[in-house]
């Protein structure tokens, strides 16, 4: 039977690098502060007027083909996971294809928010597996939330940022995706998004004076330990069904790389406390680009593995997401 494998990673952050003293003179009060002690953020990147989403995500492509010794034209097909699309239609992974010259790739996009590119790893293992004709399969978390920002909001200008990962999946003939779970609570769709600009809510002239421009906001607050009371059931679902596949019965110990939704680096200290792992077995990015989304997650396992700190062939990887929605995936891979 045909496998699923990831082949290779590519990441890329903009090169505008805002810190946390840059909102100092904005809010009048030392916000370095607040974001280093509760939430992890010293500094964030923001792309160019001149850059969209898609420029992201064809920059971190371009980083993982070069990496598989692949030309774009190899690629069978190409998915973007984004809730900052560069259109509401059509599809970024089109703009992406265009731009990369990835002429065979068939393209579409995934939107489960900061869970997308999780949610778009699954159903590229799916297609690897059953499609004889998807063998190269190139999966793109991008993130252009800087273009949805309220500048005067102290909770989202401080926290979002823009970046994009990618992985190549491909086929092997040994397992690399062992299982996905997914979730959601969708009673809390309406707490955070960018709510102007779709059907619900045009982005005409009307609606725009009446509920203002299309920026992400919090509306209202989620229950502070929603993600460390929901990510260890759904970790637990995942190593469950592994368990099923590999035949082994698989404990959060056997676990070697854990990486998480870089929102805020207390959640991840407490999440590794409560599944009684050592830090050392995550890794986060926050510090240094913000919180990136649908990309945070494979900017991570790219940042991870260029500082030597990465799987390495055989290791069990978990990948832990959740995004407005509330949107949840997790995913267990053997790498190599």
């Amino acid at each position: 039977m045909r496998q699923a494998q990831m082949v290779s990673t590519g990441s890329y952050a903009p090169d505008h690098v805002v810190t946390n003293a840059a909102f100092i003179p904005r809010f009048g009060e030392n916000v370095d502060h607040w974001l280093v002690e509760n939430v992890g953020i010293r500094e964030r990147r923001f792309m160019r007027d001149d850059q969209a989403t898609s420029d992201l995500a064809v920059a971190a492509s371009r980083v993982a083909l070069e990496r598989a010794g692949l030309e774009p034209e190899a690629l069978n097909r190409i998915i973007v996971a984004t809730d900052t699309p560069d259109y509401l239609s059509p599809a970024t992974a089109a703009v992406v294809q265009a731009k990369l010259g990835a002429a065979r790739a068939g393209v579409f996009d995934v939107n489960s928010a900061c869970a997308g590119w999780v949610t778009a790893l699954d159903l590229a293992a799916r297609l690897v597996i059953t499609e004889p004709d998807d063998a190269l399969i190139l999966v793109i978390g991008a993130y252009g939330m800087s273009r949805f920002l309220d500048r005067n909001d102290k909770k989202t200008a401080t926290l979002f940022a823009d970046g994009a990962g990618a992985v190549i999946v491909g086929a092997g003939s040994s397992p690399g995706w062992l299982a996905t779970v997914t979730a959601a609570a969708g009673e809390y769709h309406d707490a955070l998004g960018i709510y102007t600009g779709g059907a619900f809510r045009p982005a005409t002239a009307d609606q725009v004076a009446q509920y203002g421009p299309p920026v992400v906001q919090f509306v209202r607050k989620f229950p502070p330990t929603f993600n460390t009371e929901r990510w260890p059931a759904l970790i637990e679902q995942a190593l469950a069904k592994a368990s099923v596949t590999t035949g082994t019965r698989l404990q959060p110990d056997d676990v070697d790389h854990y990486y998480f939704t870089q929102v805020n680096l207390r959640t991840i200290e407490a999440m590794m406390t409560v599944l009684g792992q050592p830090l050392a077995k995550t890794h986060w990015i926050m510090d240094k680009y913000g919180y990136t989304g649908s990309a945070c997650i494979p900017m991570t396992l790219d940042d991870a593995i260029a500082q030597g700190k990465g799987p390495k062939p055989g290791s069990l990887v978990l990948f832990c997401a959740s995004g407005g929605g509330i949107a949840l995936a997790a995913s267990l891979w053997r790498w190599g």
